[in-house]
């Protein structure tokens, strides 16, 4: 009778310990998952930032007296070269939000321009620009899907009692910039 117990006792503990291997392991793959979705925003905003001193000098080369719109988009570039270098997701998300909003300003000179509208340099940089949006809307939305995963591991059972143990906690979604 002691034998059995013991043996029942010893496949239950067996049991929970492979259960926490799995759990544990799960949990890391899925905040790993979370830093390499992140990594992959940074990407796209960094390739974005790549492409504004080109769309600064082409613009430049045409509006000359609109300095105080090319020098706050060089600011939101910095700003947001910054940001990325952050672990904070609404200090990147802010300073997105601030270069939209710089961006705006020098993508509306096209119209008052009409030239800078029929530079080959300046449409090229546009498509650019598009693309990279989309790509960043890509990255940003695998980011929270994998943060919706991780969420969900690190708050249900077991992973609640597992996660404080693999040093994992829940992350916050990435907000759009508005």
């Amino acid at each position: 009778m002691v034998t059995v117990l013991l043996v029942v006792v010893l496949a239950l503990a067996v049991l929970v310990l492979f259960g926490f291997v799995a759990g544990y392991n799960k949990i890391r793959a899925a905040d790993i998952t979370v830093s390499e979705a992140l990594s992959g925003i940074d990407v796209e905003l960094t390739r974005r930032a790549a492409l504004i001193p080109a769309l600064v000098h082409t613009v430049q080369s045409f509006a000359t007296h609109e300095q105080a719109i090319l020098d706050r988009v060089s600011s939101a570039k910095a700003a947001l070269a910054s940001a990325t270098g952050g672990t904070s997701v609404a200090q990147r998300s802010a300073a997105e939000q601030n270069l939209d909003n710089a961006l705006a300003g020098v993508l509306a000179l096209g119209s008052s321009y009409p030239q800078l509208n029929s530079s080959n340099n300046f449409l090229d940089l546009q498509k650019n620009l598009a693309d990279t949006e989309n790509n960043l809307a890509f990255a940003r939305q695998y980011y929270n899907d994998a943060v919706a995963t991780l969420n969900r591991l690190v708050g249900t059972i077991p992973g609640m009692y597992v996660a404080p143990l693999a040093g994992v906690s829940e992350r916050e979604y990435y907000r759009t910039p508005k």
